[in-house]
């Protein structure tokens, strides 16, 4: 054969190889925290938790500063990210309520377009979405450990070869009580860094080093699900987002509209797609966003249900913008609730609907001695304005930061004269969302199931009112 068909052949056999490549789907591993606020990852400025896997993913990836939630709540959140809707949209608005059946999880819509779908660790979503999957662990007889990790790579390895995966990969780290202080990782609690609406006592300390040991043992099995990936030698062609479901399980975090509950870590890793190595993103995504943009990188319609949109051209180029604003709700969690957010990168609004009761975070965290070192500092008469938000009632009716001035929330300032044309429009925005997605505030919402003081159980545990939405 001469040489300019021998070049002519090379070059066809390196199209097609180019063309087929282009064409090959990617595969996608959702990995999921439970309860990590969005600045206990190393990556976002935590010099001391130990996340040595997700640090060097976000250093290969894409980093998302202004990743946010609709929920800071478990199971809600969940079947909203599973959904890409909105928790009163979905039927499962409430802790512990199961995902109707006439909702349809994203992760179906990928295995009836030949991906092979798989589910390990947390479940938390209701038995209807077992349809999701091709293999799952829920009531399975699997035992997921301690962490909720300890299929993640059994079912990578397990899986079907002749087809793209997604996989949906969830922790109990670090959801309380604590089980990782014997895990090899270990963070000392004079190191630790305590929040300013925490008290700084030994015991808070200790709770949360017990916390870093949590996150240290979730990264650790994010990077052998790597190193499977690399040994199987998709990892080039897999999209890796890690995030959680919800804030840290500590006062005026966990079931929180503000940052500390509401804004996550996120961090995607895909070699092949990003093009910008290392670059971080600060635009505004919401976790209703993930369906519309893993169908749209699979290659799959997106249904008209959903009510996300797709970020998938911030991956392209971390400066693009695909909203302006961010939702966000509180429904009942172990505490009756009705709390809505509003938000864009410059202002926090809240509508508390339910101004005559306290906020004082879950039943779980009502029991943790970084919430009883606070009650000793509020008994004695010493809290300060940060910490005393969790014991104040009633409650504004509502709540407007300006988050140049106040990054944290600390400072309502919906009282002031200088923010009335902003707290006016972020008003019309609320009532706006509110109508187009069907939101509701029932008068027979769902009452406490805890005492607010101590966390204990009332008797009229597990009686349900009426959940928001249509």
């Amino acid at each position: 054969m001469k040489k300019k068909e021998l070049f002519l052949l090379a070059s066809i056999c390196l199209f097609n190889y180019s063309t087929s490549k282009a064409k090959e789907k990617p595969n996608i591993v959702l990995l999921i925290a439970d309860d990590v606020s969005f600045d206990d990852f190393g990556c976002y400025g935590n010099k001391i938790v130990k996340t040595p896997n997700i640090n060097r993913l976000a250093i290969e990836g894409m980093r998302f500063n202004n990743a946010f939630l609709v929920t800071s709540s478990s199971s809600p959140s969940r079947c909203s990210m599973i959904t890409g809707r909105y928790p009163h949209s979905t039927g499962a608005a409430e802790l512990h309520t199961p995902l109707p059946e006439t909702e349809i999880p994203f992760p179906l819509l990928l295995k009836q377009n030949n991906y092979y779908t798989a589910q390990a660790g947390k479940w938390h979503m209701g038995p209807s979405v077992y349809r999701a999957f091709d293999r799952y662990t829920d009531n399975n007889g699997d035992d997921n450990g301690d962490g909720g990790e300890l299929n993640w790579v059994r079912f990578l390895k397990e899986r079907k070869q002749d087809k793209p995966f997604f996989l949906w990969l969830a922790s109990h780290d670090a959801h309380r009580p604590w089980g990782a202080d014997n895990f090899f990782i270990s963070h000392d609690p004079n190191a630790v860094y305590v929040p300013l609406y925490f008290a700084n006592t030994p015991e808070t300390r200790s709770d949360i080093a017990s916390y870093y040991n949590e996150i240290a043992r979730f990264d650790y099995y994010v990077g052998e699900v790597r190193k499977e990936l690399e040994r199987q030698g998709v990892f080039e062609n897999t999209i890796m987002i890690i995030m959680a479901d919800n804030g840290r399980p500590f006062p005026r975090c966990k079931t929180r509209v503000y940052d500390s509950g509401m804004k996550t870590p996120f961090i995607v890793s895909w070699p092949r797609g990003i093009k910008h190595k290392g670059s971080v993103s600060n635009s505004l995504i919401s976790s209703i966003d993930i369906a519309p943009t893993l169908l749209e990188l699979a290659g799959v319609e997106i249904t008209n249900n959903i009510q996300g949109l797709s970020f998938s051209a911030i991956l392209e180029n971390p400066s693009n913008e695909i909203r302006k604003v961010i939702y966000a709700e509180h429904n009942w969690h172990d505490y009756e609730a009705y709390e809505r957010m509003v938000r864009t990168k410059e202002y926090l609004y809240v509508f508390n609907g339910r101004a005559n009761l306290s906020n004082g975070g879950p039943a779980d965290s009502k029991i943790s001695s970084t919430q009883k070192s606070l009650n000793m500092v509020r008994d004695k008469g010493l809290l300060t304005a940060a910490q005393a938000d969790i014991f104040i009632t009633p409650r504004p009716a509502e709540e407007f930061y300006d988050l140049s001035k106040d990054s944290l929330q600390i400072i309502n300032v919906a009282s002031l004269p200088l923010y009335q044309k902003e707290l006016t429009e972020f008003r019309k925005l609320f009532k706006s969302w509110q109508q187009k997605t069907g939101d509701t505030m029932p008068e027979n919402l769902t009452k406490d199931w805890f005492d607010r003081e101590t966390g204990e159980p009332l008797k009229n545990k597990n009686m349900r009112g009426t959940m928001p939405g249509k």
